[in-house]
């Protein structure tokens, strides 16, 4: 169950005409511009109860009606034609990383208003995360963003979501981030894995649009990734899916943050790439001079590129025995090396996949790149991508 509440929730009637104003607004998203008749025609909602609901949607701004068209009619009034308020309010998307804060925003027409991030220490308290986020939202726009009629906001965090009654330990386990999230925005908050909204994110508009049964690994400070199968993001008992970091590899005695040795985190994961290239003689204090060294065609960064990427293809190959998917997205800091890091994943995968699959699986870099997870929290949000079809919907 996902943590967070969703707007007008005071009873069944009230529900009810949520719903009514959540159908209205999805036809004018897909359809564009319709004549209320049109509206009518596709909702199947009587004449009286759509004419409130569209006095409501154009009193709240959400909702405009355009000039009738200029071609003559037979008889009888010309008729206005209803359509979404680009201006009418966003949606609001915030990724929690472990060392930086991402925020996006889109339109009631589902237009990307802007995106914006800022790194900060591991060690920031949720408190300052959550003025960073704030600051962040407040420069998209020209700091004119305004929530509207989509009241909501779909925030990533690091590990696990699940039931806070019965599920594992959240990733905030010392303050109520939906809580504070809730009093700094004044709107519904929504709280999932960044790195499996990111995956939501890549495969509704990124590298895996149109994808169907894909797999996304995120290659950052940590390394998780996300599961769409049959044309539908896939959460897991307990939000546990996704959690491809923490499967063993061959070598690797390092412990890993869940507790565990030999993890592929301990080996794929930014800092322990690094590590593992000083400890070959390699001077790089931080990814960018790794990029670099890779760049300019040091033996040592190829060879420790080689490594990860090997560890990488391996899992990868397991888990697509294990799935099949058609599409596998690689993202995240580690994954901007390209070429290096990419061939030996490939040959890998290629050398451990079932033999019938080779042919058959498209490896491919992200396309999303750090706006991934908050883009995916406003995908989550607005529930519109067939994506979300048989994931759980808000609470209530």
């Amino acid at each position: 169950m996902l943590v967070g509440m969703h707007p007008h929730q005071d009873g069944p009637l009230a529900r009810l005409r949520r719903g009514h104003e959540d159908l209205v607004l999805e036809l004018l998203r897909k359809h564009g511009p319709l004549s209320r008749a049109e509206l009518g025609q596709h909702s199947g909602l009587s004449r009286t109860t759509l004419s409130d609901i569209v006095t409501e949607l154009i009193e709240s701004g959400a909702v405009v009606a355009t000039a009738p068209g200029t071609a003559p009619r037979r008889r009888g009034r010309p008729v206005e034609a209803l359509t979404l308020n680009p201006s009418a309010g966003q949606a609001i998307g915030i990724d929690f990383a472990r060392r930086a804060v991402h925020v996006s925003a889109v339109n009631v027409a589902h237009e990307v208003i802007g995106s914006a991030s800022e790194p900060h220490d591991p060690g920031l308290p949720w408190e300052e995360r959550i003025a960073l986020a704030e600051r962040l939202v407040g420069t998209l726009a020209d700091g004119a963003l305004r929530l509207g009629a989509l009241n909501a906001i779909g925030v990533g965090v690091v590990g696990p979501v699940g039931d806070p009654d019965s599920g594992p330990t959240q990733p905030w386990p010392s303050t109520d981030l939906p809580a504070l999230l809730r009093k700094r925005f004044r709107a519904p908050v929504l709280v999932d894995n960044n790195t499996r909204l990111a995956a939501l994110a890549e495969a509704t508009w990124g590298a895996a649009a149109g994808g169907r049964d894909v797999l996304y690994l995120r290659l950052s400070h940590g390394v998780g990734g996300g599961l769409v199968v049959a044309g539908a993001l896939h959460r897991g008992a307990y939000g546990l899916s996704g959690e491809f970091g923490h499967i063993a590899v061959e070598s690797g005695d390092g412990r890993c943050s869940c507790g565990a040795t030999g993890c592929l985190e301990t080996v794929a994961s930014v800092g322990a790439v690094l590590a593992a290239y000083r400890r070959a003689g390699g001077l790089a204090d931080g990814l960018a001079e790794l990029l670099g060294a890779l760049e300019a065609g040091d033996p040592v960064a190829l060879r420790t590129l080689e490594a990860a990427g090997t560890h990488i293809g391996t899992v990868l190959a397991a888990v697509c025995n294990a799935v099949g998917p058609g599409v596998i997205v690689l993202g995240g800091e580690l994954a901007t090396a390209g070429t290096p890091l990419f061939e030996p994943v490939g040959r890998a995968l290629r050398a451990h996949i079932m033999p019938i699959s080779r042919d058959r699986v498209d490896l491919r870099p992200a396309t999303l790149g750090e706006a991934g997870g908050a883009l995916g929290g406003i995908a989550l949000v607005l529930h519109e991508s067939p994506l979300l079809s048989h994931y759980p919907a808000a609470p209530g």
